[in-house]
């Protein structure tokens, strides 16, 4: 009895540790592979960007329209998107405002230019693109003239944008102010002074660069903007702009009617007005033996030249202008453009009674005065003798002369450069108050990299700050479902283990109790 007690009790034990051991290794098992797969899982995902956003920007401007696309990372930097310009179409034809008297047939130049847009923009992202049209001092002046023409201009180019495929967000007149401070972002973020990267290729504020100033010279306005020494002063014309996380204050005014072909209409109707005769009159701003016929409209029709319209005064009068190519003549009409007197020999006001504080740092000059110099043969940055120097060789030459100098050779520009230049020379010499120790520290130049230097940028730029960023994608190892569902799976064989383990505790216990029990009252 005592042998058979004995291996009944053997083969029990034998029975209950096998299971024991196997249940032992799989729980051990299952919480190994749930700490490995959640550690690969959290380890080696990637973060993935969520790709690109585009935006397109219409420069309305005077002259001509000109369209840019812009594409930033969608995920962005500080509320403002890191962007650059991808795409730049000139549409065909004068500006919108000179459709006035027919706002319908603006429509179609522009085909040529949103074709083309189309196709640099991928089609799944057409609807998610915002369009935007920003008219600057052309359209400024219309709606002075006549608003209601303006308004159908604008409602002309609603209409039109419908039909298209991409968000558009509307027509707007830009300010002036709005104009300049456009201009000094784009400046400014394209030099690199509100983001860099660093040596871990992430974007960074740059430590204690400075702000550049901005000179912008256009059709019909002309803009200055910079961070003065003191941004309390002149509260009216300081406008606080916020980018990256950080604010700036900046000084801006637009001056209307001082855009280069605005300013050149009104050299014209001065020369008309201190002409013997209305129908022939000498122009010392054109080269030497240029002759041209234009209509009394183009030079006493626009808001700017009002003042100086003649009491006969016909629209379609012809007036004959003859080029004599009188540098000293021409730098004396050119100073009549300017009201030096209203500011009473103030400092802080150099022409037009308007404030202005004093010009500090470095500047950077494009559009118009980009241009000029580019035709006088200089660029970057010079002396202001090296500049009047060559003003004074340019305004010197014959009409036949003129066209051997110029790299690009177009009669409209080409027979007003001389104009421009003195135009420029007195804006910035007597009007900004440039001397011949900080005209160096003024910058030409057209653009920076493959982007050009204008208002559009900026404007797109400060628009990144209202369009929402969208958050990196992390791609996993495994997938959500699967990972889950391992997760389940080997979490409950776990349990499952412990709760086995659990019982045979339990019952080995109770077989031990049995066993003494039965070695109690086993006789002897």
């Amino acid at each position: 009895f005592t042998f058979l007690k004995c291996f009944t009790f053997c083969c029990f034990r034998m029975l209950t540790r096998t299971p024991s051991v196997v249940a032992q290794v799989f729980l051990l098992l299952s919480i190994i592979l749930v700490i490995a797969i959640a550690v690969i899982q959290i380890n080696r995902q990637q973060i993935l960007s969520p790709g690109l956003k585009y935006g397109v920007v219409l420069d309305a401007g005077s002259s001509r329209t000109t369209v840019y696309v812009y594409e930033w990372p969608a995920e962005k930097e500080n509320d403002t998107g890191v962007v650059s310009q991808t795409f730049k179409c000139n549409v065909k034809g004068p500006g919108i405002s000179s459709y006035e008297s027919n706002p319908g047939a603006l429509a179609k130049p522009f085909d040529d230019c949103l074709n083309k847009v189309k196709e640099r923009i991928p089609v799944h992202l057409h609807k998610n693109t915002s369009v935007y049209l920003g008219a600057t001092a052309g359209m400024r002046l219309l709606r002075l003239q006549n608003e209601t023409a303006a308004n159908e201009v604008l409602a002309s180019i609603q209409n039109y944008f419908r039909a298209q495929p991409f968000e558009f967000r509307g027509a707007q007149i830009l300010t002036g102010p709005e104009e300049g401070v456009y201009g000094w972002i784009t400046a400014n973020y394209l030099m690199g002074n509100f983001l860099e990267r660093n040596l871990w290729r992430t974007w960074v504020h740059p430590y204690r660069k400075k702000t550049m100033g901005a000179l912008d010279l256009g059709g019909a306005s002309t803009q200055i903007s910079f961070i003065p020494e003191d941004s309390q002063e002149n509260f009216n014309s300081i406008l606080q702009v916020n980018l990256y996380g950080y604010n700036y204050n900046v000084y801006t005014h637009s001056f209307q009617c001082y855009g280069r072909d605005e300013a050149e209409k009104r050299l014209l109707a001065l020369l008309l007005q201190k002409s013997n005769t209305s129908s022939n009159v000498d122009n010392p701003c054109y080269p030497q033996n240029y002759n041209t016929t234009l209509m009394m409209k183009h030079i006493s029709g626009s808001l700017c030249t009002q003042s100086l319209r003649p009491a006969n005064y016909y629209p379609n009068q012809l007036v004959n202008f003859h080029g004599t190519a009188d540098p000293g003549l021409c730098q004396e009409m050119v100073s009549l453009l300017f009201n030096f007197t209203a500011c009473r020999d103030r400092e802080d006001c150099p022409f037009n009674g308007i404030h202005q504080p004093k010009v500090k740092g470095n500047f950077v000059a494009f559009s118009g005065f980009y241009y000029t110099i580019n035709a006088l043969n200089l660029s970057g940055h010079f002396s202001l003798a090296d500049f009047n120097s060559s003003m004074w060789f340019f305004c010197s030459q014959s009409w036949a002369q003129l066209q051997f100098m110029l790299p690009k050779f177009e009669e409209i520009y080409a027979r007003s450069y001389c104009f421009s230049a003195n135009f420029i020379y007195y804006l910035l010499v007597h009007g900004y108050n440039f001397d011949a120790e900080t005209w160096p520290q003024i910058h030409f130049q057209k653009e920076v990299g493959n982007s050009s230097i204008a208002w559009s940028l900026g404007y797109m730029l400060s628009l990144t700050n209202m369009i929402p960023a969208e958050g990196k994608l992390i791609q996993l190892p495994l997938k959500p479902s699967l990972f889950a569902g391992l997760l389940v799976f080997l979490t409950a064989t776990a349990l499952l283990c412990l709760l086995f383990l659990v019982y045979l505790c339990i019952v080995s216990r109770n077989r031990k109790n049995i066993s003494r029990v039965e070695h109690v009252f086993i006789p002897e």
